[in-house]
């Protein structure tokens, strides 16, 4: 019978709470103020603390302290109880490793979700996390692991949490798994938190930008070469496949893989075996993975772009991560902790806060660039702010529709220049090439999708085919 820990100094509260934990089959047990909670805690750990905030002597903030740095405590599942008007409560809490939080009043419906859905996560954690650990790890070295999984994400929208469920789901499964999303919403980080969360944790990570290689430099780095393959081979190299070995293979911007490379993975996936470049050998392999692209491969599909039986093969679940601006809740939580990681890399003794006013306009910009643009942004707030807290003026003046902001920052003129000197290094490697897009692709190093992409991007016309 899993126990229940209710620590709350509202007598009626407590015993309501304890009265419905103990008709769904839980043992509880009570505390009426933070120092009696600790004790009972540590005396004899729960499988879940409920815990309010506001208590006399020593406030839910202190309990969650007391607990995290005691072994026999530190990943019991922490729910806090917080008045609706206390949303700095939240945020606090959550900073400092509670796992849930309900408002007052709540439903019974609403404790029963959250109490359940703490046991089941907690459970998956810890699972992952003693494969990931040595052979006898200790208490410490799994909260270690524990905390590797949940503290570079933020999920506060329902959407999120469901879709973090299912990602729980699909990570215990062998099942191949597609990401979708638009640039910069995470996909990797959703990645690698689904790795994190197998019974492959303990292995590699391996992950590869399919639209940042060429063709022939993407097919030896995922297949390796033999010692004589090609010129410059000067030993054997085994390749991306062989490396993720046990663990998972994270294939990002799948959708601009060539028809070649393609067929390739095909069989791949379907052989479990690779050969290496200039070998006919083949190595077994044991490979979990997993892909991600912002294309809509539907239609790739039915454009003759991509696939169709590498489609079927790559997306056993597909998980479609939303764009920032529909999740809004966690754009002060996610600016919080790219603040927070920003400020230790540049050594700043303390964190700044964001302003109110601050919190305001990162809510009511639309965030096109969704999270990897918020974490620019917010990197560049700390470097302008010199004071304790982060004001609108810090920000991107995109950000905050300031009229009074340059028309152009330093940066934009950066990569202005930058786009300047790549539209006329592709106009020459096509000039080079006699218009031939396959041949400039490969000059330039990158594939011919993404040279066709820069193409458009820049206006330039596209190369007729010789009649």
């Amino acid at each position: 019978m899993k126990r229940v820990l209710v620590i709350e100094d509202d007598e009626g509260i407590r015993e309501n709470i304890l009265d419905l934990m103990e008709a769904e089959g839980f043992a509880g047990v009570g505390a009426a103020n933070g120092k009696e909670g600790v004790i009972a805690a540590i005396s004899n750990p729960p499988d879940v603390i409920i815990c309010d905030v506001r208590m006399p002597e020593l406030d839910g903030y202190g309990v969650l302290k007391s607990l995290r740095d005691r072994p026999e405590t530190a990943v019991v599942p922490f729910i806090f109880l917080t008045a609706g008007a206390e949303k700095s409560d939240v945020r606090t809490g959550m900073s400092m490793g509670a796992d849930d939080y309900l408002t007052k009043p709540f439903t019974r419906t609403e404790l029963l979700e959250a109490v359940r859905g703490r046991l089941q996560r907690h459970q998956h954690l810890v699972q992952a996390a003693v494969t990931a650990a040595a052979t006898e790890p200790s208490r410490n070295s799994v909260r270690a692991s524990y905390n590797s999984l949940d503290n570079s994400v933020v999920v506060h929208s329902p959407e999120m949490r469901a879709l973090h469920d299912e990602a729980e789901r699909a990570a215990a499964s062998t099942l191949s798994i597609l990401l979708l999303g638009e640039t910069g919403v995470g996909k990797e980080v959703f990645a690698r938190q689904i790795h994190l969360r197998s019974g492959r944790a303990r292995a590699p990570f391996v992950p590869v930008n399919c639209a940042a290689l060429s063709e022939s430099l993407l097919e030896s780095e995922l297949f390796g070469h033999q010692r004589g393959a090609f010129t410059g081979a000067l030993q054997d190299q085994p390749g991306l496949f062989e490396a993720a070995n046990g663990g998972t293979l994270f294939l990002d911007e799948i959708g601009e893989m060539s028809a070649t490379t393609q067929a390739k993975l095909l069989r791949v996936l379907e052989d479990r075996c690779v050969a290496r470049v200039g070998s006919r050998k083949l190595r077994q392999i044991d490979v979990r993975f997993v892909t991600a692209t912002n294309r809509d491969l539907h239609a790739d599909v039915e454009a003759g772009l991509f696939r169709k039986d590498l489609f079927f093969r790559i997306n056993s679940a597909v998980l479609r991560i939303p764009p920032l601006r529909k999740r809004p809740s966690e754009i002060e939580a996610l600016a919080n902790l790219f603040l927070a990681s920003a400020a230790k890399e540049l050594g700043r003794a303390t964190t700044p806060t964001l302003a109110p006013a601050t919190c305001r306009a990162l809510h009511d910009y639309a965030w096109p660039g969704n999270v990897r643009e918020l974490r620019n942004a917010i990197e560049r707030a700390l470097t302008m702010c010199r004071g304790d807290e982060i004001l609108p003026l810090h920000l991107p003046g995109n950000v905050v529709g300031s009229p009074e902001a340059p028309a152009t920052s330093p940066l934009e003129l950066l990569q202005s220049e930058m786009n300047d000197i790549e539209r006329k290094r592709i106009t020459q490697a096509l000039e080079s090439c006699g218009g031939n897009q396959t041949k400039a692709a490969e000059y330039l190093g990158i594939s011919r999708r993404t040279l066709v992409n820069r193409l458009d991007a820049y206006g330039l016309p596209r190369p007729r085919k010789p009649s």
